[in-house]
């Protein structure tokens, strides 16, 4: 399994810079420069000739370039084999690993390319900061998406969000932790870890964010979350491991803080089955720490009409649907349920109340993480 460490929203002053490879993937024949032109100015179905133009042009185009999209992160790869299955549009993916700001950084390096990235799945702290090098669209479903989840011209828009839960191996934990005093107790010795250091990962932040919130605190100031997690260290309950895929399968991360889309993968992975493991997830009562994901579409995608109805299929009740069964929460959540379109079986149930990093809040939770952790947890 993919785990995209330093990509969710908020957290981009505290994760690592990583060394980019540009070797994606060589992409379709474009369109003409006349169909480029037309199509890359579309701020909707309507501007672009209606629907029926707009597959007609991204078909005539054939491919659709990706970044940092991996297909086992949130179920992606039921959406690419939707889009394809359903407008023969090949979908060149690279650089699965990448962070935000490398989507940026390969668009700009790229630029004029074949090769250059089409759209972006991008942390909200990232995207809020590049909103130069995206295209106004407004896809079908975009009065679904609350005001305070799009940028009002389809700059971006948010496409879905991640939950921290906490997973466990019901093997060994034979109960599940209904709140963060329960992890201190002694049936969780030596088992508590975190997907990365929160320092370098965002995933591992976000869990500091958490624990914070638990804990009565608020995202302004992420010091009790680093207090309590001295706390689970001292009960000798921290597991210092780098918790994935494998050291799950291992036996040897048994309880993992992560984002909910990651633990849905991992209860769903048969490489950590195969190793006698019953991964299991909750998501804690109280307030839930959410990290959005936003879509957008470059200015300078080398495939404008195929991005374009890219965002109008992850939109639809079918891709939205793919992400909830990949444990993720799509954001036409609110609208689909009163519609009677979500699939209720993989719906986790609504979040009473939810919290997310602001820009600010993500740049002093960066500083305060980088000069308290090491010495306070290690």
């Amino acid at each position: 399994m993919t785990t995209k460490r330093a990509r969710v929203a908020g957290f981009a002053a505290a994760a690592a810079v990583v060394a980019l490879s540009l070797s994606a993937c060589s992409g379709g024949a474009s369109a003409s420069t006349a169909d480029n032109a037309s199509i890359a100015t579309a701020t909707d179905a309507a501007s672009a000739g209606g629907m029926d133009a707009l597959i007609a042009a991204a078909k005539k185009e054939g491919s659709l370039n990706i970044i940092a999209t991996p297909g086992d992160w949130a179920n992606y790869q039921e959406i690419f084999d939707g889009f394809t299955k359903k407008y023969g549009i090949t979908i060149n993916p690279s650089q699965d690993s990448a962070s935000s700001q490398e989507e940026i950084d390969a668009a700009k390096k790229l630029k004029g390319q074949d090769t250059a990235p089409d759209t972006f799945d991008i942390g909200s702290s990232v995207a809020l900061a590049n909103t130069q090098y995206f295209a106004a669209y407004k896809p079908a479903g975009w009065n679904d998406i609350p005001d305070a989840q799009k940028e009002k011209t389809g700059l971006w828009k948010v496409g879905y969000y991640g939950v921290m839960a906490v997973g466990y191996d019901a093997n060994k934990i034979k109960t599940a932790p209904k709140s963060f005093s329960d992890l201190l107790k002694p049936e969780f010795t030596g088992a508590v870890a975190l997907n990365g250091n929160p320092t370098q990962a965002a995933a591992a932040a976000g869990a500091v964010a958490y624990a914070t919130l638990q804990n009565g605190g608020t995202l302004d100031d992420l010091t009790p979350g680093v207090d309590w997690f001295s706390k689970l260290k001292k009960a000798g309950n921290w597991n210092a491991a780098d918790g994935k895929p494998n050291t799950i399968a291992s036996g040897e991360t048994p309880v993992l803080l992560d984002w909910s889309f990651n633990q849905k993968g991992y209860a769903t992975s048969a490489t950590i089955k195969s190793g006698g493991v019953d991964w299991k997830y909750v998501v804690l009562p109280g307030t839930a720490y959410v990290g959005y994901y936003n879509q957008a579409i470059s200015k300078d995608a080398p495939h404008p009409a195929a991005a374009r109805l890219w965002e109008e299929y992850l939109y639809s009740d079918a891709a939205q649907n793919a992400w909830l069964k990949g444990g993720a929460y799509p954001v036409r959540v609110d609208a689909m349920q009163k519609a009677g379109t979500l699939d209720t079986a993989d719906f986790p149930g609504t979040l009473d109340k939810m919290a997310v990093m602001s820009d600010k809040q993500a740049t002093d939770a960066g500083t305060l993480l980088n000069s308290t952790w090491a010495n306070a947890v290690g």
